[in-house]
């Protein structure tokens, strides 16, 4: 057990999730810190904050990140920024000592034809999706660093490659947002009017999402209870079309099905991108909330806070926890 968790990256889905059930872990004290604390990407002024935290665990989940139109309008920021700050964490945990580090990757990374389900000797097989390769490298290095520092310095690091994450605090700005957050805000906003709510694509493709809260329970069993250069896959296998998610979306508002038209002139993107998390399951028996469950949650946080606290929601701006 850790005295004190530092957990960067606090301001986003993930990170709020973590605030949400570190109660779970009485014996350990949290600090979460967000982009306005320290820059991350500084790597002397992140020596300076973990010496001065006095953690001696950390849980680093600070990216650049978000869906393809901030992707493709920021490859190279992207790369920099989150290569940077992977090292600034890793160098501050060298220095200082640190007990254990715990680093995330993310299955976005992966080749784009890499046999499914996607297991973790994949992710150096092939060049990343063209519309994310910034970030893709970014996180794929993290892999080979792992490597590095546990066999060159006897570090305890590790790391988690989750997949599509979703819940309560989610990114909902439509010009970066992923998808599951856009829908939600698009069919909110519209659920009173009569106009069409239109999705690209034919809505056939398969996608995987985990619920943070699902997220931030599978990372903090790995801080605790893993250390192998093996970085592990640890989302949910549960799978639903794009269509089925629309259509449970407008089910839990109330909005008719009929008013969803999907635009078969733009492109449906990867058809299926699903991920093994058998070795995950396996060491840690872990059980996820069903999909529908975490949606409807997700939905009824969204609902409350737009209706009474918008600044609670994030709505625009860049995604950098």
């Amino acid at each position: 057990m850790f005295k004190k968790i530092l957990v960067t990256g606090s301001s986003a889905v993930a990170g709020s999730a973590v605030r949400a059930v570190h109660g779970e872990y009485p014996n350990s004290e949290f600090l979460f810190l967000t982009s306005r604390d320290c820059d991350l990407t500084d790597a002397e002024a992140t020596l300076r904050f973990v010496e001065r935290s006095g953690a001696d665990a950390i849980l680093h989940l600070a990216a650049v990140s978000g869906g393809i139109g901030l992707s493709l309008k920021h490859q190279g920021s992207m790369l920099r920024d989150n290569v940077l700050m992977t090292f600034s964490i890793l160098e501050a945990a060298r220095k200082l000592g640190i007990a254990k580090t715990l680093m995330t990757l993310t299955t976005g990374m992966y080749p784009p034809n890499a046999p499914l389900p996607l297991r973790e000797e994949s992710i150096h097989d092939g060049a990343p999706h063209g519309s994310n390769y910034g970030s893709s490298f970014a996180k794929r290095l993290i892999e080979p660093a792992i490597r590095g520092y546990r066999e060159e310095y006897g570090m305890s690091v590790v790391g988690v490659i989750p997949n599509g994450i979703f819940g309560e605090n989610d990114n909902f700005n439509y010009e970066d947002a992923p998808m599951l957050p856009a829908l939600i805000r698009r069919f909110y906003e519209n659920r009173h009017t009569d106009d069409p709510i239109v999705i690209w694509g034919d809505g056939t493709p398969l996608r995987e999402y985990t619920y943070s809260h699902d997220v931030a329970r599978a990372f903090l069993w790995a801080l605790h209870n893993y250390d192998d250069a093996q970085v592990i896959n640890t989302g949910t296998t549960e799978e639903h079309s794009i269509r089925d998610i629309a259509f449970m979306i407008a089910d839990i508002m109330g909005v008719d099905r009929d008013r969803i038209a999907f635009d078969t002139s733009k492109p449906n993107g990867v058809f299926r991108k699903n991920n093994d998390n058998e070795r995950f399951v396996a060491l840690s028996n872990f059980k996820y909330t069903p999909f529908r469950e975490g949606l409807e949650r997700t939905i009824r946080w969204f609902a409350q806070a737009y209706e009474t606290d918008r600044s609670r929601i994030r709505l625009y701006g860049k995604s950098k926890g």
